[in-house]
């Protein structure tokens, strides 16, 4: 199974928590389930956060689309760093 690892800064953990929440339906059509959820031990500020994906490729271009139209609206809106994983 493939997953995507997710990293964002300088976001509360209770923001993502709820955004993630908000966003679950539309993940789960994209084919996306979130599996974990962790706040970095060493960074506070910073979270993490895991997905197992169904299409790694249609997620990935999907996900490009989505951060596209994100940063066209809002240039300065947080987004996570993504890291798409193949399972060996």
């Amino acid at each position: 199974m493939a997953h995507v690892l997710a990293k964002l800064s300088g976001v509360p953990l209770a923001n993502i928590r709820n955004q993630l929440n908000k966003d679950a339906a539309a993940h789960a059509e994209q084919g996306m389930t979130l599996a974990h959820l962790w706040q970095n031990a060493e960074k506070p500020d910073e979270v993490l956060f895991l997905f197992r994906v169904e299409d790694l490729d249609r997620c990935r271009a999907r996900m490009k689309e989505i951060h596209a139209q994100a940063r066209e609206q809002r240039p300065d809106m947080p987004l996570p760093e993504l890291v798409f994983l193949r399972e060996a």
